[in-house]
């Protein structure tokens, strides 16, 4: 059942909220990927319910369930969703698990819009998974070569065209408002990503929580060099990073989606996540 947290600005969100059957020893704040809907993250979430931990989901405004009208009538931006949406879903989560410890597990851009977010020092330690800048020439080769096509062509046209992403439609990412979708695309062509696009190395050499970050050997989208520059990027923070062949879990595929699924990524969610979660920050 979705529950309604209010940004700062009004604006509502769509939320689940995962309770544990006693008093949670530990909160976890599951942070979206671009354009993937909340509902890919409830399977980790419940699990980790039942480990003991208060687990939240939450849709960015203008997606998924948080989404009220039309999507090329939404006038939010990837700030937008740091600054006011994952602000107030890390207000709501604590206020939930008062006194309890608060992760924040960040999935691809997740991971990314940390240094964005105004209340991040209520956070206690950071694990990023399938995280990494989106520079395209630094794709895998099998994604790499049709980017241009993609940044120079398709999304220009398609926000001309529709006023938003529709990337369903398209089989590539998922629906993203337009503005969100344009100033990603900025990002994505700028060699230092976020940081350059929006001048904000000094926000991410400000974050000092302690920083997990899960990359997957088989990762379709996310090359080891896109990895450890956005990490790179993170200088005043602890950084522990582990790069996993799905072998290791005893899997035969990971990629960039397959942490969140139950069927290859409960094996992973015993480690190394549940011992990450239980390290005191």
């Amino acid at each position: 059942m979705h529950e309604r947290v209010d940004a700062a600005d009004g604006a509502p969100l769509a939320a689940r909220f995962f309770a544990p059957p006693a008093a949670p020893r530990g909160a976890v704040l599951l942070v979206p990927a671009m354009g993937t809907r909340q509902g890919f993250y409830a399977p980790l979430a419940a699990w980790l319910a039942a480990q003991g931990f208060l687990a939240a989901t939450f849709d960015y405004r203008g997606t998924g369930h948080s989404l009220s009208g039309r999507m090329r009538d939404v006038q939010a931006d990837l700030l937008d969703w740091a600054r006011l949406d994952c602000a107030a879903m890390v207000d709501a989560v604590a206020a939930r698990a008062p006194g309890a410890p608060l992760t924040w597990l960040g999935h691809s851009l997740g991971g990314q819009i940390l240094p964005f977010v105004p209340n991040a020092a209520r956070i206690a330690r950071v694990i990023t998974v399938g995280a990494g800048i989106g520079y395209w020439p630094i794709y895998p080769w099998r994604i790499r070569i049709g980017a241009p096509w993609l940044w120079y062509l398709l999304v220009p046209a398609s926000l001309a065209l529709f006023g938003y992403f529709p990337g369903s439609r398209l089989k590539k990412v998922g629906d993203v408002p337009g503005r969100a979708m344009a100033q990603w695309r900025r990002w994505c062509l700028d060699p230092a990503y976020a940081a350059g696009a929006e001048r904000a190395h000094h926000r991410y050499a400000a974050v000092r929580t302690p920083i997990l970050s899960l990359s997957f050997s088989d990762d379709e989208f996310m090359s080891p060099r896109a990895v450890d520059r956005l990490h790179a990027l993170y200088v005043g923070a602890p950084r522990t990073m582990r790069r996993i062949a799905p072998a290791e879990a005893g899997v035969r595929r990971v990629g960039h989606f397959g942490f969140f699924r139950e069927r290859t990524g409960a094996r992973l969610w015993r480690d190394p996540l549940l011992p990450a979660l239980a390290v005191s920050p």
